[in-house]
């Protein structure tokens, strides 16, 4: 089941990290005027940095885990089987 739900996968993957990057780009802009620091910037407040990249990661995280979760509903829906886990696996 993996096999074909592989290009699903990507495909759903390729889309939330634009509609991420749209989502961070615009909670960014009611944060600060300017545009997200970049890690290479050399001149760059660190508070500033960290706070652009924690928030940044948690969109992503948030997104991506949304839209994977609906295109692995959207293929179980379509052919009768979840693919993936069905359960957590146990941790020792």
């Amino acid at each position: 089941m993996k096999f074909f739900f592989a290009p699903i996968g990507i495909g759903a993957g390729l889309i939330a990290g634009l509609l991420a990057q749209k989502a961070f780009d615009r909670i960014w802009s009611m944060i600060d005027e300017e545009k997200a620091p970049e890690p290479d910037q050399r001149e760059i407040e660190l508070p500033k940095l960290l706070a652009a990249l924690a928030i940044e990661g948690a969109i992503f995280r948030l997104v991506k885990g949304m839209v994977d979760r609906g295109a692995r509903s959207s293929f179980a829906r379509a052919t009768g089987r979840w693919p993936g886990e069905k359960e957590p696996s146990p941790t020792l």
